[in-house]
This record gives structure tokens, sequence and C-alpha cells, in this order.
């Protein structure tokens, strides 16, 4: 048997965010290290484990041993106590359960931590050390990853994402964990190379169905067919993790050809670098998209909340949309806010009670302020849901925390969830017994994240050029350790 070892972390860290992804935290969320509960969660789901769980399903001569595995709602910095936990929790499952003949690694590829910036960088080279230069190891990343150097360097295939939504988690990983089996057996022998030009690409223009992103991965794809190369990844970063890798990278795999390795990641990077100005767009101002919602024959019109994206480390409770609508006589919005502290007023009331209260815009003053309500709790829920559709990332069970529906007064709809949470699934609304495909307005916590679950009901979706964490005007940031020059930062930025 080849007894394959799989563990990790995944957080995609917003440095600019009030809120540390402490240990307490981590610990809230789980830190699964037992193998029958990580597979009983993850095994028939879409996300990363699930494809190395398919790789070793599907190959009579593996064992897939699960060890430790643990993910965070994406929020600030990890703290040096958290990661220095996970770290230690990893290494000790993979030095006492082995040897092994190969490792596989699910990470995100932009967590930061205190005080290691490269967070997963620093798990692959402290594996390597573990495991030696002769086991093979194998790791699958987010497409928002701050590809770096030490995470290539230290793995023998690294494979990414390649949708935005993020539909392919499980393909991607079982390439990955192919790949590695191939290099166990002694038929392949990866090399990989790194190109990472002087360039951010704007949240708002990465969705991998539009161009200019599509024709990237057009490009991507034909140099795939290419004769020696295992792998390719244009990868668009994450421009909310304050560090010197921030920004797009292109990575390609060849079995044993470093030159054909370097030729392929130029191009991408020289085709991405050409499309600059056209991935860095902006979005609808808040006002603009109310009055179009507004407008429309037919709804549900979704307005993309790309300053609270949760999905990029935004704490979920802004209220920015809320208050513009109120003060332009619109109703009809239906979005979740996390407020825990309204859901406990909630409980405390009961289903159908009367509810005055200021729900939202608590978290860190850049979100708004917390915004007057009455109303009627109309539903109240423990908060877990399923969603066995495609979801971003590919994950299947959610937990927004004790939760409760709110109607309010004025015509909106309220979700009040007690943990930050998106939009990536209607089941959000449902388990709570509303129906969104009856909704006027949708506000989403989100940006690409809510697009499979939003886009097939959705007459219109806007992207709202909010303020916050996650604002799309990334000249709002105050960045102190990424490269400079860096376009758009300093749009004069030459390369190569």
């Amino acid at each position: 048997m080849i007894r394959i070892a799989t563990a990790g972390f995944q957080h995609e860290s917003n440095t600019f965010s009030s809120i540390a992804a402490d240990l307490a935290q981590w610990e809230r969320a789980g830190i699964l290290e037992d193998g029958a509960a990580i597979r009983a969660e993850y095994a028939e789901s879409q996300s990363t484990l699930a494809g190395f769980f398919a790789a070793a399903a599907e190959d009579p001569e593996v064992e897939l041993v699960p060890l430790v595995f643990a993910r965070l709602t994406p929020m600030g910095t990890i703290t040096a106590s958290a990661i220095t936990q996970l770290y230690e929790r990893i290494l000790q499952a993979l030095r006492a359960q082995g040897p092994w003949d190969a490792v596989l690694l699910p990470l995100h590829g932009a967590a930061v931590s205190v005080p290691w910036p490269d967070a997963d960088g620093e798990l692959v080279r402290r594996v390597r050390a573990l495991v030696g230069p002769g086991v093979p190891i194998g790791v699958a990343l987010d497409m928002h990853a701050n590809l770096t150097p030490q995470m290539v360097d230290h793995a023998d295939v690294t494979t990414v994402y390649q949708t935005n939504p993020h539909i392919d988690a499980r393909e991607q990983a079982l390439h990955c964990a192919r790949l590695v089996l191939r290099t166990v057996r002694g038929q392949i022998r990866p090399c990989s190379a790194l190109q990472t030009p002087p360039l951010l690409v704007n949240i708002l223009n990465q969705g991998t169905a539009d161009e200019p992103m599509a024709g990237l991965l057009r490009l991507a794809q034909q140099q795939r067919q290419r004769p020696g190369v295992l792998s390719v990844s244009v990868v668009e970063g994450y421009p909310y993790a304050d560090v010197p890798e921030m920004g797009m990278a292109f990575l390609a795999v060849t079995d044993n050809d470093p030159p054909l390795a370097q030729e392929v990641a130029r191009t991408l990077a020289q085709a991405a670098w050409a499309q600059r100005a056209a991935l860095n767009q902006g979005g609808t101002p808040v006002d603009e998209a109310l009055r179009r919602a507004q407008a429309a024959a037919q709804g549900p019109v979704v307005l993309f909340d790309v300053g609270d994206n949760v999905g990029g480390g935004s704490p979920g409770d802004s209220t920015l949309i809320l208050h513009a609508a109120r003060g332009l006589g619109v109703s009809g919005l239906l979005q979740a806010l996390c407020d825990p502290e309204v859901v406990r007023q909630c409980q405390a009331i009961g289903l159908g009670g009367r509810m005055v209260a200021e729900v939202g815009g608590k978290s860190d003053g850049l979100h708004g302020a917390p915004f007057a309500v009455q109303g009627r709790v109309t539903a109240l829920s423990d908060g877990r849901y399923e969603e066995t559709g495609p979801t971003h990332g590919g994950f299947r069970y959610f937990d927004d925390g004790p939760s409760a529906a709110l109607q309010t007064d004025d015509g909106h709809t309220l979700v009040l969830t007690s943990r930050s949470a998106g939009s990536a699934s209607l089941q959000q609304f449902r388990a709570l017994g509303i129906e969104p495909t009856a909704a006027r307005i949708i506000v989403a916590k989100g940006v690409h994240s809510p697009r499979p679950a939003m886009e097939p009901i959705a007459r219109q979706l806007i992207w709202v050029a909010t303020a916050g964490v996650t604002s799309a005007d990334l000249g709002t940031f105050d960045y102190r350790h990424r490269r400079v020059p860096l376009y758009p930062l300093e749009p004069d930025t030459r390369w190569p």
C-alpha cells in the first residue's frame, strides 16, 4: 500500500480587518483531529479534501490517512498562539503516524500570521523538513492565493482552483493527488516555474466567466495541451493581505523540463500584463445601484455588497446599503446581517414577537452605523443548513450560528446571524422560511462567492462599490509591506 497523509488548514487573512483569527476563533470553528470526522464532513462535498479522498478511492493501492484539518471564515491576521497550535498539531500527527509515501496539504495560500506572513509556505517548509526530500508533497490552493516561492519550492506538485466562483476545488485537488501518485511511482519528475509580475487584479474583475479573465483561462488551457506540461495555474491573488507576494501569479508544472515550465508561466504572465487596465475596473455607486434595482421591472435584482465581502474577510454586518435605501425610499431588501446580540433578543422575544432594535454596524465602524428597525420575528433557527448544489469552495455544510428572521415595518426582510456569513447558498434564507426568488432586491455579502446561488434566480446582477475592509477601491488601503511598484497602485509600473 501507498500511505498518504493529508493535513492542513485554510484561511484567507484580511490584514486590514480588526478581528484577529485567534485560537478561540479556530476552536469555535472546529479543529478536526479525528480522521472519521474529517471524512464525514468533507468526503461527499466538492471541496479540496473531497478531491484527495476521491483520488484514494479510485486507486486500490492507496491508503489516505486524514490527520488534522481546520478552516475558518476569512477575517484578520492569525495570531501567534493560533498558528503555533495549528503547526504543532499537524506536525505532531505527521510525526506520530508516519512514515509516509507522500503528503497532501489542503491549504488556501493567502493565510497571514504573526510572526510568519507566509503562513501557508511556512507549513509546507516545515512538512518538507519533517518528511525529507524523498517524500513527494502535493499542495492544493485557492485561486486567491498570494503564491510564494516558499510554497512552490518545498512542494513537488502545486495546483490551484481555476474557477471563480470556486467550483472546481475537488477537481484541482484530484489532479494534484493523481500527479503526486505518479511521482511516488516514478512515472514523472515534476518541476515548477513561477512568474509573479507586479500586477493586481481588482476583485470586481476576477470572475473567470468574464473577460478578460476568461481569455487568460483559455490561454492556460491551450498551454496545458503542450507535451510535457503537467499542470498550469492562473492565480488571481488576494489584494487584502498586505504581504510582499500580494498579486497575480502564474505557475507551470512540467515533467522534468524546467525551460518549458518557464516558457509557459512567462507566456501567461505577459498575456495578463497586456490586459492590466481591463483587469482593474470599478463598481457601481450605492445610490445608483439602488435606483436601478428599484426601477427593474422584475426581481430579484441582486446587489453584491463588495465592501462587506464575508468571503474576503469583512465582518458581514455592513448597513451602508440599508441606510442608503432608507434615504432613497427603497424598500423590499432581503439580506443577511451578523448581529449575535440582536439574535439573542429575538430568541428571548420568541416567534411572532415584536422587535425594536438597532441591527448591524457594530464590528469596527467601517461598515456603517447600526440600523434602527421595528418589526416582527418570523423565524428562529440554529443557523445550520446543507447545500447539495454548486458552492464556492465546494463546501456542503454551513453553520451561521443561531439565527433569526426579522420582517421590518418598512418592508425589509433581514436574516440575522450569530456568525459572519456570506450568501453562498439559497438555503441560508430557506432554512428560515424565506423564499429568495420572491424577493424584489437581494443584498448578497460577497463578490463572486454568491454567484452559483444567485445567478440562476437573478433578473439583474449589480456589483456595488461599498466601503469596507474589502472595498474594490484598493487606493483606500494603507499598504506597508507590498511590492513597489505594483500596478495599478503605481499606474506607471513597467514590466518586465
